[in-house]
């Protein structure tokens, strides 16, 4: 489903304000959700989270983290709900076995780079991934989830839309208010510009850590040369951008709602209309296994990687977990 318009900004017209009992009803069952315990893992759980529905860029960081964790020596393992999959779990991606209507896009994103669990019940998961080894947990999402507790929780912001309407779902993008979610924070993660104000929102004492996505070294191949970009990301003009910014030059563009599940007849018009326009069509790696096997050996992907402002600031705050992993007997 692609969020109302009425969510990214501005007054919205009449809807925000009649849906807004709704979205009081909402608050309160979130707040006395978050009120209950959640299970104290043995191990350094981290959480990138957010306040708002949709993609922040919470994937990308979770990826980052991992990374940074396995250079360290630390086998951490990825955690996640599964969006878009009909797996409840517990149960550890295959990327053989697996696809994206049964774990998720982002869990597949995950599984390629080290083990990841899909669970509803993030504590069962957490107890599934360190019985299999796991010496840290990277949840992908989760912030308002309290079943697991957190030890070290990003809040993830997109800089391009920040908050939306500032309002709670359904009248707003919002899980929940703004102060409620950075109180469980220990820092912000801010993917690109503040274009809309959200800092101002944060509490004066919260840190903010500074990123931008940068793509993957594919893109300098389309420098120059004309491409047909589609997507199914939660905001599709983050990944146009960065092709124009790669220096491609867009000669089309197509955007899904987030999660969008592509069949053959989608893929065959896409790919028409890029001969057409004799270009290049080009996705993103979390579409990328959303589309057809019979089709993906003619559709160029361009990966994202996270570029941090001061790397020793993400670093820091990791530093002090990495000293907790359990040493093997």
């Amino acid at each position: 489903m692609r969020a109302p318009e009425f969510w990214s900004g501005g007054s919205g017209g009449i809807a925000p304000i009649l849906l807004s009992p709704v979205s009081a009803i909402y608050a309160a069952a979130t707040a006395r959700r978050m009120a209950r315990p959640g299970w104290q893992a043995p191990v350094p759980v981290i959480c990138c989270g957010n306040a708002t529905a949709g993609g922040a860029g919470k994937t990308t960081v979770a990826l980052d983290i991992g990374r940074r964790l396995g250079n360290r020596g630390i086998g951490a393992h990825f955690l996640l709900r599964g969006y878009g999959g009909k797996l409840k779990g517990p149960v550890r991606v295959d990327t053989a076995r697996h696809d994206s209507t049964a774990v998720g896009d982002e869990a597949l994103l995950l599984a390629a780079e080290r083990p990841t669990w899909v669970a509803a019940d993030r504590a069962a998961g957490a107890r599934e991934a360190i019985a299999a080894g796991a010496q840290a947990i990277v949840m992908d999402d989760g912030l308002q989830n309290p079943t697991l507790a957190k030890d070290l929780s990003l809040l993830v912001i997109d800089g391009s839309y920040g908050f939306g309407n500032g309002r709670i779902i359904p009248a707003g993008p919002l899980r929940e208010p703004v102060a409620n979610a950075a109180a469980r924070c220990r820092a912000a993660v801010l993917i690109g510009e503040d274009e809309t104000g959200a800092l101002a929102q944060l509490p004066p004492e919260l840190p903010v850590l500074r990123a931008s996505l940068k793509p993957g070294p594919e893109a300098e191949l389309l420098a120059g040369q004309p491409v047909f970009a589609f997507c199914g990301i939660a905001n599709p003009r983050k990944f146009f951008t960065t092709l124009q910014e790669a220096g491609a030059f867009l000669a089309g563009r197509q955007a899904y709602a987030d999660h969008y599940p592509y069949d053959e007849g989608d893929l065959r018009d896409l790919l028409a209309e890029a001969e057409s326009l004799r270009a290049t069509p080009v996705t993103t790696r979390k579409d990328f296994v959303r589309i057809p096997p019979a089709f993906r050996n003619r559709v160029t992907v361009v990966t994202i990687r996270l570029e941090w402002e001061e790397p020793v600031a993400i670093e820091t705050l990791l530093e002090p977990l990495a000293l907790r992993v359990p040493v093997p007997a």
